[in-house]
């Protein structure tokens, strides 16, 4: 809502009456009756957004939101998938993600072990640049693993024939073929 004021250019007190415009259902009903009880006419939008929070993100809810952004790791996820989770989660918790070079970071912190191993050492001090990074060192490890095990998958398959063969030499030398 505070992007559009912008674009509206609303003075602050016309704020609180166009979001409270754009309310629906239970929203509605809660609006009307805190309005009636706040002794202050009109309602301030800072007063208006502590009441909101208040009621639609509770402490508890914060606190769980900002458990869940510090816990956050990559583990399973790509960094992708990690950068999209971290992004949702760190909306909730900006106090640790004050800066860029914060962001970027708690970020790094997150990552598996061997693609921040590899980011660390480039000294990245912006987000993009965090994340950029580490794709890229993701992607050179995957196509790394897929050209080792197609190597693997070689060697496998040679050794494979080249024993299939042995065995077939014994099995005529036995019978008393000769090639």
């Amino acid at each position: 809502m505070e992007r559009s004021f912008k674009l509206v250019r609303l003075g602050e007190e016309q704020k609180t009456v166009y979001v409270a415009y754009f309310l629906k259902e239970e929203a509605i009903y809660w609006w009307d009756s805190v309005k009636a009880l706040e002794e202050v006419q009109p309602v301030t939008w800072t007063r208006f957004k502590e009441l909101f929070l208040e009621k639609y993100y509770p402490r508890y809810m914060q606190k769980q939101m900002e458990m869940k952004f510090l816990e956050l790791k990559q583990e399973s996820m790509t960094i992708l998938e990690y950068e999209k989770k971290f992004t949702e989660l760190s909306r909730f918790v900006t106090k640790y993600v004050n800066t860029d070079e914060e962001k970027a970071q708690r970020f790094q912190q997150g990552l598996e072990y061997w693609i921040r191993d590899r980011v660390s050492m480039f000294e990245i001090g912006t987000y993009a640049g965090v994340v950029q990074k580490a794709a890229l060192v993701e992607s050179n490890g995957a196509q790394s693993r897929m050209k080792r095990d197609i190597k693997k998958r070689k060697v496998f398959h040679q050794k494979e024939r080249s024993v299939s063969g042995y065995q077939q030499d014994r099995i005529v030398k036995r019978i008393g073929f000769q090639k």
